[in-house]
């Protein structure tokens, strides 16, 4: 027999076998998945942002429905109703979470911190970073080159041309958490967004002591501690010469916001406070 068609028939007859054992293999191994995820998987926005803690809508999905709960599961991009429709489809009960936005804790702008250099190389904070402390005497702050405008995909940041900070559109911002991974810095911050998009926080990170922030800034934290023993309900902590506050504690009573001799705690979307002027005071006293 010819030896060309000896190898074929060999080939083949090992095309067979492996087909016939890959066949049975799978059949003994595959994975049952529950229809469900494909229900909960249409539902969703199709971002595939991370936001939600998992590797894209398909996993937030599979997760959902190997869960008991939904407790501690939150889709940014699609929010609450959403979240309604998921519970529907897997017969659970809706968890309301807190929705969240990115703030961004630096406020120094070029008014506030100038600059000592100027840097020459590629428009990219992650290299800018692994090249050197930054422009100004702050190696903590804002690079301003706009990593955290690209990583967004809703278009929630820009930079401000004037104070070369990025900027966050709350009605944009899903809270997925982009900006923050791509932050060299770790400027960026979720925070609950609050009460009528309500907000107050830090806007510095610097851990230098206060004289050198503020020699570095004119809104610098210096770690006085005021903001803390100010604070009636413990929502402020000071470490490394920087105050933090804890938002699931932090009633927007504003004082600390008063008391701060920087301004660097910023309250976000707050009323007007009405100043009772001298007049106002004595017509009061006179009725």
């Amino acid at each position: 027999m010819n030896i060309i068609v000896i190898s074929t028939l060999i080939l083949a007859a090992i095309g067979i076998v492996s087909a016939t054992v890959l066949y049975y293999a799978s059949q003994k191994f595959k994975v049952e998945e529950d229809p469900r995820v494909d229900e909960v998987e249409a539902a969703l926005p199709g971002a595939n942002c991370g936001g939600c803690g998992f590797p894209g809508c398909r996993g937030f999905a599979d997760a959902c429905v190997k869960s008991d709960t939904l407790e501690g599961k939150l889709c940014p991009v699609g929010g609450g109703a959403v979240m309604s429709k998921i519970a529907t489809i897997l017969g659970l009960e809706v968890v309301e979470e807190n929705p969240k936005v990115a703030v961004v804790r630096c406020g120094g702008s070029c008014e506030n911190r100038s600059r000592t250099n100027v840097y020459d190389g590629a428009k990219s904070c992650a290299i800018a970073t692994s090249l050197y402390a930054g422009e100004t005497g702050c190696s903590y702050g804002c690079l301003g080159l706009g990593d955290c405008v690209e990583a967004c995909t809703f278009g929630a940041l820009s930079i401000n041309s004037q104070t070369m900070l990025p900027e966050v559109n709350e009605e944009k911002c899903t809270a997925c958490g982009a900006c923050v991974k791509a932050c060299p810095k770790n400027v960026i911050e979720l925070r609950k967004k609050g009460p009528k998009s309500r907000r107050i926080y830090v806007s510095c990170i610097n851990k230098d002591k206060g004289g050198i922030t503020r020699k570095a800034c004119s809104v610098g934290c210096i770690g006085c501690l005021k903001c803390q023993k100010v604070c009636a309900f413990d929502a402020i902590i000071v470490e490394n010469n920087i105050a933090y506050i804890d938002y699931t504690k932090c009633r927007l009573c504003r004082k600390c916001v008063d008391e701060c001799p920087t301004n660097a705690i910023v309250a976000l979307n707050f009323p007007i406070r009405k100043v009772a002027t001298e007049t106002t005071n004595i017509e009061h006293l006179n009725s």
